[in-house]
């Protein structure tokens, strides 16, 4: 692509593939063959918060709704409905703190993390974060929404790696930066 940052993409936090198809398919306007698209996702929900090792996950009910429980098979049909799967579409299913530890030899251009919880949010920043190319751009969804532990990970990740890059806004809950540096 145009700036020619290494690597591939991957969204952890899926919910039904939005954004994920959306990378795709401008993949595919711009004839881009050859990286591909990891979605990393329980594919059955948010995980029960453990408030003893994550205080800032305490009281958060989100793992009791089923609607954000949407089955992988479903991703699937939503990829297939714009012609948009096929092999470099690659699923990790399981909880963060098993799957993403198992990227960690890949390169990324860009990390879209929508894991909502302190501990979603951290293991995705721990695992992924060092995957990012030089020149690539990691996007948070859910660091407005101050009632969650996600702003709170990526802050507290910041200040111990030391990563000084701007964040900006896109919207009333979503930020991203550009990495800087390895």
């Amino acid at each position: 692509m145009q700036n020619a940052i290494p690597g591939d993409l991957i969204e952890a936090g899926v919910w039904q593939g939005g954004a994920a198809i959306f990378m795709k398919a401008i993949l595919a306007a711009h004839a881009d063959g050859g990286r591909r698209i990891w979605l990393a996702d329980s594919f059955q929900g948010i995980p029960r918060p453990d408030p003893n090792r994550y205080p800032a996950d305490a009281g958060n009910e989100l793992w009791s709704d089923p609607f954000l429980a949407v089955r992988v098979e479903t991703v699937q049909e939503n990829f297939s409905r714009y012609g948009l799967l096929d092999e470099r579409i690659c699923f990790v299913q399981g909880w963060f703190k098993d799957t993403l530890p198992t990227l960690r030899d890949k390169v990324f251009a860009l990390v879209r993390l929508d894991g909502d919880l302190y501990e979603s949010t951290m293991d995705g920043l721990v695992n992924l974060y060092p995957s990012l190319a030089v020149g690539g751009f990691m996007i948070i969804d859910d660091y407005g929404n101050r009632d969650w532990g996600c702003r709170q990970a990526v802050d507290d990740y910041r200040a111990s790696s030391r990563i000084n890059d701007e964040i900006r806004w896109i919207d009333w809950t979503g930020v991203y930066w550009q990495k800087t540096r390895a």
